[in-house]
């Protein structure tokens, strides 16, 4: 018969079954392991009384969502970052008038 804490842990899984999930005393004993798991299997989420909780990626993975997260400050630094900025784009506007419409 599982405890509490397992039958937390067995719900979080089914919940996010991405994530492996380690009481923080297990995750200290066994740092290496949650380390390499972290690194091969993907994200693994480390509990405190089976509450609080942290998680631990991939520094790909860290640096990937913080890239996202980042806004830049204004929308000049925005044009300058951009993956299209230094490519020969043609932005000459048309020197056509448009039409005549009666009002």
């Amino acid at each position: 018969m599982p405890n509490r804490t397992q039958a937390s842990a067995a719900r979080k899984r089914a919940t996010h079954p991405a994530l492996d999930s380690w009481q923080v005393q297990t995750a200290k004993a066994r740092f290496s392991e949650v380390f390499r798991l972290a690194r091969t299997k993907g994200p693994q989420r480390i509990t405190r009384q089976g509450r609080e909780s942290v998680v631990m990626v991939a520094e790909e993975v860290y640096e990937e969502l913080s890239a996202k997260s980042r806004q830049p400050k204004s929308l000049v630094q925005f044009f300058r970052e951009s993956p299209l900025a230094g490519a020969d784009l043609d932005l000459e506007r048309s020197r056509d008038p448009g039409r005549e419409i009666e009002l």
